[in-house]
């Protein structure tokens, strides 16, 4: 695990935290029955009030191959924060709880979360298949392929969760 990238769900951002469960379902049912996959793409979703669930079925101190950024699965870890993230702020507890979810999966595998890693892409829109990429540890789907993901305040949020996640590491 040399790295985790943030989504946004882009699932809207009304709901109340006693319906993140039903918000989870849809997304699940629209990975499942309408693109085919075997399971929910990302490892991990977080919704506004900074609750964290396990996504990918498989174990969440594994390091699970997940379906979340094309030409990147492999050695790294998704993470969607439920809603839409273009111009809506991100809650504070969704960031905090993106940096406290980032520090305990990538120090189970001796990653920095303000460093930089290199990964080999499997190919996708972005980058040709085997090129390798230096991407930061922490990164927003948008490094990693071509998509507005995880929406432009949420991407600007991702420097607060990698210095608090590094903190978090006591680094």
């Amino acid at each position: 695990m040399k790295a985790a990238f943030v989504h946004h769900s882009a699932s809207g951002n009304n709901y109340r935290c006693s319906q993140a469960g039903s918000v989870l379902r849809s997304i699940y049912r629209y990975h499942v029955k309408s693109s085919g996959w075997r399971d929910f793409g990302y490892n991990f979703a977080i919704d506004k009030c900074g609750n964290i669930y396990e996504g990918r079925a498989g174990g969440v101190a594994k390091p699970v191959l997940g379906a979340h950024t094309l030409g990147f699965n492999a050695n790294s870890t998704g993470i969607a924060v439920l809603g839409t993230y273009s111009t809506a702020t991100p809650p504070k507890a969704a960031v905090t709880a993106i940096a406290r979810l980032a520090a305990w999966k990538l120090g189970l595998h001796g990653a920095d979360p303000s460093g930089t890693t290199q990964l080999q892409s499997g190919g996708g829109n972005l980058y040709k298949k085997g090129t390798n990429v230096r991407l930061r540890v922490i990164s927003g789907h948008r490094d990693g392929y071509a998509t507005e993901c995880p929406g432009k305040q949420l991407y600007a949020k991702l420097g607060t969760a990698r210095s608090s996640a590094a903190r978090y590491q006591g680094r």
